[in-house]
């Protein structure tokens, strides 16, 4: 006996671990943000746009330094050819070597290096803040997606107190039916709606799931996941006064919405984008150095002098009218042979070069004359872009502002209909159990009010919904 209870008590706390285990997180708001910020893809994308304007920085700034070019041949030559080393014709096969390296900078260019490094840091620093823009729309995302899943949790609930009343009431009727003292016919209409109401519920659970998959998605939460929130405890204000103006708030935004720096700093970019363009139309100054070496198996070896020499007699004319010789004793310098390979060669055969030289732009085909004029373009297009993102903004706002206060005074008003519905459905609901009222008149009663109960939902998350949004325009947190 002892051991059954004991297996029983094992197998119990095992299933409470499995279900402790497979409970799904329980997620803030805040939780939600983090998670979806560092997997979204749409920002990951945007990140890899941020990570290729760099290295476009980053190259334009390697301009400014000198290149240096290594050059490597071996070659074979039959036939007549030069010697590479000697510069004679010769007649036999050649083994040949050849090393050069080059190097240049550029010294002036009409200032275009320099604009361009200028117009990449600022396009470098508008694809940052396209980042931020893409972050703050995935937050705002899954505050709209958050907020919906509090919405239709509520709406589920609403609908199971609503089937729980009207079991309360069939259970109620039936006993009085049963009593005789009301018809069946009250009885089967209630039952009727209790059916429908058991719909009700079925729909608003499945609305709430397909939320809060809505928002798994927001996420990029895995397939296999779950997710529950964190219900926060929010307060509406009935009396809700706006402290500031919209147009207060568009200057807030305006400094520090990251669409509008980005679109500021694409209008700075484009101003050197010009001028780079311009520098096309100016000469360039361009300091050039080579160096140059050379091998050829042809010459192995060489003779040099010694320095020692051996005393030669040598004829160095005639006695004239005799003809007799006339000798002399010289001295000839004595010479030796030494190795003249590879080492040697690459050393002796070693040249270089420097030269300074000025490309003077004559006629290129216009290739210049339209490169300016389409930055021209671009910077009038850049400088539309940012009035209209200004203008969108301000829009946003305006629109924000007004939903604020509509929203406000709708929850006011579903608020005082919820109140009157509850009252009226009270008095309905006392009637019909006394017998004063018929089923439909409490059926009609029992719908107003959970209908006005749905409609105050509905209003109080619109509300804190645009809240937020207008809370962000200011700056402040996203945060219940």
């Amino acid at each position: 006996m002892k051991l059954k209870i004991l297996a029983s008590c094992l197998v119990f706390f095992s299933l409470g671990a499995m279900a402790q285990e497979e409970r799904p997180q329980v997620w803030t708001l805040e939780e939600c943000i983090n998670y979806a910020l560092e997997n979204n893809l749409d920002i990951q994308r945007s990140e890899l746009n941020l990570q290729t304007s760099e290295i476009g920085y980053q190259q334009a700034k390697m301009q400014r330094f000198p290149d240096l070019t290594g050059r490597a041949s071996a070659g074979r030559n039959w036939g007549r050819s030069i010697d590479p080393v000697t510069n004679l014709f010769v007649s036999q096969a050649i083994n040949s070597v050849n090393l050069s390296a080059s190097s240049s900078v550029v010294l002036f260019n009409g200032m275009t290096i320099n604009n361009t490094v200028k117009q990449n840091l600022f396009q470098y620093e508008a694809s940052r803040k396209e980042v931020d823009v893409t972050r703050n729309n995935v937050m705002l995302n899954i505050v709209g997606f958050y907020t919906n899943v509090l919405f239709t949790r509520e709406l589920a609930e609403n609908a199971r107190k609503q089937l729980n009343s009207i079991q309360q009431q069939v259970e109620r009727t039936r006993i009085q039916v049963e009593a005789g003292a009301l018809p069946q016919a009250n009885l089967l209409d209630l039952q009727a709606q209790l059916a429908t109401n058991e719909f009700n519920l079925v729909t608003a659970e499945n609305n709430y799931q397909q939320a809060k998959v809505q928002l798994m998605l927001a996420m990029q939460l895995p397939p296999q996941a779950s997710v529950e929130i964190e219900v926060p405890e929010m307060d509406v204000e009935t009396d809700l006064i706006l402290e500031l103006s919209a147009y207060e708030i568009y200057e807030i935004a305006l400094a520090n919405m990251p669409e509008i720096q980005a679109a500021e700093l694409n209008v700075e970019g484009s101003e050197y984008a010009v001028k780079s363009a311009k520098g096309a139309f100016y000469p360039s100054l361009l300091l050039s150095g080579n160096i140059f070496t050379n091998y050829s198996d042809r010459i192995n070896t060489r003779t040099l002098p010694d320095g020692t020499s051996t005393p030669t007699t040598v004829v160095i004319g005639q006695v004239q009218g005799t003809g007799d010789p006339v000798i002399s004793t010289i001295d000839v310098p004595n010479v030796s042979e030494e190795a003249f390979g590879f080492p040697e060669q690459m050393n002796e055969n070693l040249s270089q070069s420097v030269s300074l030289g000025m490309n003077i732009p004559i006629f290129n085909r216009f290739s210049a004359k339209y490169d300016y004029q389409r930055a021209m373009i671009n910077q009038d297009r850049a400088i539309i872009d940012k009035k209209n993102r200004e203008y969108v903004l301000w829009q946003q706002i305006q629109q924000s502002y007004n939903d604020v206060e509509a929203a406000s005074k709708s929850y006011n008003s579903s608020l005082s209909q919820v109140r009157a519905r509850e009252e009226s459905f009270r008095v309905i609901e006392k009637r019909y159990n006394s017998g004063a009222a018929n089923f439909v008149d409490y059926q009609v009663a029992e719908n107003d009010f959970y209908n006005a109960q749905s409609d105050l939902l509905r209003a109080k998350y619109d509300l804190i919904f645009k809240q937020k949004i207008l809370d962000f325009y200011q700056g402040k947190p996203l945060e219940f």
